[in-house]
């Protein structure tokens, strides 16, 4: 698909998303404040991912792809100073109402990923959430080398692809917010090609091995949950599982 089809599906893809949410906050507008805990624990790989941020007060932090803005609720909280910018202007209205719900200062803006409206070096650090696989990497890659500073940090955590019985599940099962885009697939490992190009100094770390039953157990992450317990065992004797997990979290540094 080429490029003005490609970010035309994904812009109404999460536009319709977003009028549904908008529906759902209309009458239940309480529901927008929430703990730190409600978004860094609602999956294994958050909070893990979160901490190779470092110490974000007083850092000019892009939110990178933000959808509903909880990342960058929590990373205001922490004392940062957050731009979160998303392609779809009905998440960029609820992210803008989210923060204003929590109190957290944070501005937004509508973008495309491909093509920021940044200057050169704007940024500190850089979070995002399963917005890579919707990206064409070298010219996205490229844009977040622009607007990152030098020794500046990007986090992703993105879906994987290197398992082939869970993208089957993936392709044949239903299972809650399966919904995608047209063109969209979880990264592997060849995808990464251009980013590391740019960043050689890239890690990539798996999360749900045996996690990743969660979904067809419909179990929400618990900590300490048996399953997260003999991940850490299994991942940290035999990392080379880690190309069959369900999740990885990106890391670059500028």
């Amino acid at each position: 698909m080429i490029t003005a089809e490609r970010l035309a599906s994904e812009l109404q893809f999460h536009d319709r998303q977003a009028d549904e949410r908008a529906v759902y906050f209309g009458s239940r507008r309480a529901e927008l404040a929430f703990d730190d805990s409600a978004y860094l624990d609602h999956e294994t790989w958050i909070r893990p991912a979160f901490s190779q941020l470092g110490a974000v007060a007083g850092k000019e932090v892009l939110d990178f792809g933000c959808g509903h803005g909880m990342a960058s609720v929590v990373l205001a909280r922490q004392g940062a100073i957050v731009t979160g910018f998303d392609l779809s202007p009905g998440y960029i209205a609820e992210a803008t109402a989210r923060a204003h719900a929590n109190g957290a200062p944070a501005r937004f803006l509508q973008a495309d990923a491909e093509h920021l409206p940044f200057d050169d070096g704007s940024f500190d650090a850089v979070w995002g959430c399963a917005i890579l696989h919707h990206l064409d990497l070298d010219v996205a890659g490229r844009e977040l080398f622009r607007v990152l500073r030098p020794d500046g940090v990007a986090v992703f955590c993105e879906p994987w692809g290197g398992n082939p019985i869970l993208n089957l599940a993936r392709r044949k099962f239903p299972y809650p917010g399966k919904e995608r885009t047209p063109d969209e697939r979880p990264l592997r490992s060849r995808d990464l090609t251009p980013l590391k190009a740019i960043f050689p100094s890239l890690t990539v770390r798996g999360y749900q091995f045996l996690g990743m039953l969660r979904r067809a157990l419909r179990r929400q992450p618990r900590p300490g949950d048996w399953l997260d317990r003999c991940d850490g065992v299994l991942l940290r004797r035999l990392p080379i599982l880690e190309k069959w997990c369900r999740y990885v979290v990106i890391t670059i540094r500028r």
